[in-house]
């Protein structure tokens, strides 16, 4: 059978149905700002807008020594650099450069300065040129490495060309999508590293407590963007190359780090000015480019919002703006504007002429003795990542069918249902094993030989969202005929890509009556995109990464589609369903099956047996969109499938880097997760 997947006007489906779900979401937000008058109003909206930025920065874990040390010290003209490594959490150590002017009379203001996704962290040129221009204007600067960059490579044990090594934004979604799975959040993650580089930076006695501002570009503007609305003692902030509106980048299709998707602002209504609003009247610089891919309309737009906020303050001299003509970058002209608005604030003078920046090699900046934080000592985040997950297991309570279906209900952020959906009938195709046929519209004949005919049609799951279910038929049907016993399928990708490929579908469509399923985003609404559907920086991640800003899953919205097409075939007249799921359709199968009564029978094939796995692993190359944020806190995979009983069986079901487990290992898994051999079935 040829393989292929049809493009008939569903690839901007799912993208489309989020960007409305947020224009709709700011109409309300611009209703509510555009009807504060006063100040106890505005001051009420602020707090608003804390509560939820509070709850999205949740779990900050409990301050520990900060076992602070100076490795080295580098003495240049006007400054000297001192190497800094500190534990922002046990085990989990921090690199950092401290910037300090040579002659200090009374302490100075400081400045934290997180960095952006530079393979080597603090000493990508551009940002010590930043260092160095506020040094040389008599702040104190303490720049620190994020998560998998510069010396805080967290995959060490890996190939130096593994891909979580050379690329930190994947690295990043690595371990964000971990973190989800025991109820947390990257961005807190990477916010407590800045808090806790405060916290060194305030014990200096060189450094005014009260002057402390905080400045950085790209993925470092996202981190001044976060840490400016939950740290209090932060007095100044100047974002870079990162303000825009969580909008633009949505219409503009750039999916971010998962750092950068905070969970439930946009549910909340927020916007990405609201937190800088968050500070309001505390003074902030807002720094963009003309040509930056963060979107320059989406700037101004969150300026306006901070400068008319800032106004109920009698503070619009606190709110700036300053925008380069250069593409996305720290460049000399922002660092200047950054420096003269920190010195306007600090009651400083900037400095009369710009000063003469020395890029130092990138080794003469290491703080620890091989370059990197494990063979110092150091606990990965993926150890730190399983050891909580382990704990989040021993403490969990055995649930009922019943109280696990509540649980499932709530994490998956399951819409309710109100009966048997809408749906269309689109025109069938056929196919075949002969070459010649290729696709063919087919329209009140019966098959040739050879040929093999699908009736189609869309269910209106969800505002515009269409779940496509194909029927295979003897001859073109011109409504939808369900019989009483059927098979429904739900593929990995594709439904017409595991048709084409896979024993199991094919199987199914020579015995019938099946029905095969195409969920939102997968199959014949698969994103128009070029890059690897699977891959960290897809589509498929970026809604992922939105629907946790909504506060809701997307996974849930999957098996929400697949919940509403068996509403649909109940009413039509199925008695008895047979579930079907492969890879990711696996997953949605077994949800769908708890919820489901009527699904007699369901087969999991290539399908993970527990997501407490994933948190044991370095590396899991199962999709973002798989995973279920705070599941481990709740249950796991097996005991939806121990709910089952007798209804499920698996087929060769997959490990953590989605391919088929060894014998011994998967015997291994199945004790250690209660679940007995008898579970499986032949192909």
């Amino acid at each position: 059978m040829k393989t292929f997947i049809p493009r008939v006007g569903y690839g901007h489906m799912a993208l489309d149905y989020v960007i409305q779900r947020v224009k709709d979401l700011r109409r309300e937000r611009a209703a509510r700002l555009g009807a504060i008058r006063t100040r106890e109003q505005a001051v009420r909206y602020r707090e608003s807008v804390r509560r939820t930025i509070r709850a999205a920065f949740a779990l900050a874990p409990a301050k520990t020594p900060l076992n602070a040390r100076i490795t080295g010290t580098i003495r240049r003209n006007g400054y000297r650099i001192e190497k800094v490594i500190f534990e922002s959490r046990p085990g989990c150590l921090v690199t950092g450069n401290l910037y300090l002017p040579a002659e200090i009379g009374k302490p100075c203001p400081g400045v934290v300065s997180p960095c952006g996704h530079s393979a080597n962290g603090k000493a990508y040129p551009s940002y010590q040129e930043v260092y160095q221009r506020l040094v040389h204007a008599g702040f104190v600067v303490l720049a620190y490495d994020p998560f998998n960059q510069g010396e805080r490579d967290q995959y060490f044990h890996l190939p130096k060309l593994h891909p979580l090594r050379a690329n930190c934004c994947a690295a990043h979604n690595m371990m964000g999508k971990q973190l989800e799975l025991i109820g947390e959040y990257f961005g807190m993650w990477r916010a407590w590293d800045g808090i806790r580089a405060l916290d060194y930076l305030l014990t200096r006695p060189e450094v005014d407590a009260r002057r402390v501002g905080v400045t950085g570009n790209s993925g470092g503007g996202t981190l001044t963007t976060w840490l400016w609305a939950i740290e209090e003692r932060f007095a100044m902030a100047a974002p870079n190359c990162f303000i825009t509106t969580f909008l633009r980048n949505l219409e503009n299709e750039i999916p971010a780090d998962c750092e950068q998707y905070p969970p439930g602002v946009l549910g909340a209504g927020l916007e990405m000015a609201d937190f800088l609003i968050a500070r309001a009247p505390e003074p902030i610089v807002l720094l963009g480019e003309r040509q930056d891919f963060f979107d320059l309309r989406g700037l101004r737009e969150a300026y306006a919002d901070v400068r008319r906020f800032y106004s109920f303050f009698d503070a619009e001299d606190k709110a700036a703006i300053f925008v380069g003509t250069h593409g996305h970058g720290y460049y000399p002209e922002s660092q200047r504007a950054m420096v003269r608005f920190f010195c306007g604030q600090s009651g400083m003078k900037p400095p009369a002429s710009d000063p003469v920046v020395r890029v130092e090699k990138d080794a003469l900046l290491l703080v620890t003795p091989q370059g990197q934080v494990i063979p110092a000592g150091a606990k990965p985040i993926f150890k730190m990542i399983g050891e909580k997950a382990d704990t989040l297991v021993a403490m969990r309570k055995v649930l009922s069918a019943s109280a696990l279906r509540g649980k499932a209900r709530t994490l998956l952020a399951l819409p309710s249902r109100t009966g048997a959906p809408r749906y269309r009938i689109l025109r069938a195709f056929s196919t075949g094993t002969r070459p010649d046929f290729g696709r063919r519209l087919v329209a009140g004949r019966p098959a040739l030989k050879g040929e093999i005919i699908f009736s189609r049609f869309a269910i209106e799951t969800e505002g515009e969202i269409r779940a496509i279910l194909k029927k295979r038929v003897k001859a073109f049907e011109a409504t939808l005929s369900v019989e009483k016993t059927i098979a429904l399928y739900l593929p990995h990708v594709s439904s017409e890509e595991d048709m084409a490929s896979d024993g199991l579908a094919r199987t199914l469509m020579a015995r019938g009556p099946a029905y095969f399923l195409d969920v939102r985003g997968l199959g014949e609404s698969l994103p128009d995109e070029d890059g690897p559907f699977l891959g960290p920086y897809g589509m498929d991640y970026l809604f992922h990464g939105h629907g946790l800003m909504l506060g809701e899953s997307y996974l849930g919205r999957r098996v929400h589609d697949l919940l509403c097409v068996l509403d649909l075939l109940k009413k039509e007249g199925a008695k008895d369903v047979r579930l079907y799921g492969r890879g990711q359709g696996a997953i949605i199968a077994l949800f769908g099956a708890l919820f489901c009564p009527a699904v007699s029978r369901v087969v999991l094939k290539n399908g993970p047996i527990a997501c407490r796995e994933w948190t044991q692993r370095a590396v899991v190359n199962w999709p973002a969109a798989c995973f279920v944020r705070g599941m481990l806190k709740e249950f796991d995979l097996t005991d939806c499938t121990r709910a089952l009983g007798s209804r499920v069986k698996l087929i060769e079901p997959w490990d953590s880097q989605m391919k088929p487990y060894a014998v011994r290992e998967l015997g291994h898994l199945l004790r250690e997760t209660g679940l007995s051999k008898r579970i499986l079935a032949d192909h």
